[in-house]
């Protein structure tokens, strides 16, 4: 019977040591989930304004109309970037009719992380994404 008495309130000593490190766990996974999604996104976002741009007639239209998909998706996707860059190639648009091109989108989004309470996560992730689309060689250019 005194070996049981002995063990009174180990357990609140063992989950008082196990507590610190689940919780850093946790917020290991939470940062590599919202990681994922923020990349997921920008993802989906260079593939919508990389579209775009290539349906365009000239340059300059495709500049502002990637931009404008870009900001459209990311905003539906519900990802809130610090700070977004849209860089938008357009040097396919100098190709003459009739040979191929492409209009190649690059979006950088720096998304925040300084919510999560974890020790050595940094306070925001910069999420990069490149997607090429062919300009149709056939469609009249500007």
């Amino acid at each position: 019977m005194s070996s049981r008495m002995g063990e009174r309130g180990s357990m609140s000593v063992e989950l008082a040591l196990l507590a610190p490190a689940l919780v850093l766990l946790l917020s290991f996974a939470v940062f590599a989930g919202r990681t994922q999604v923020a990349h997921n996104a920008v993802e989906a976002a260079a593939r919508a304004a990389a579209r775009e741009a290539s349906l365009a007639g000239d340059a300059a239209t495709a500049t502002a109309l990637a931009s404008a998909q870009a900001q459209q998706t990311l905003a539906a996707q519900d990802l809130r970037c610090q700070r977004t860059r849209v860089d938008v190639d357009t040097a396919g648009f100098q190709t003459p009719p009739g040979q191929p091109a492409d209009v190649t989108v690059t979006i950088t989004c720096v998304v925040g992380m300084a919510d999560l309470l974890a020790p050595d996560v940094p306070g925001a992730v910069s999420v990069e994404a490149v997607f090429t689309s062919p300009i149709d060689a056939y469609r009249e250019r500007r």
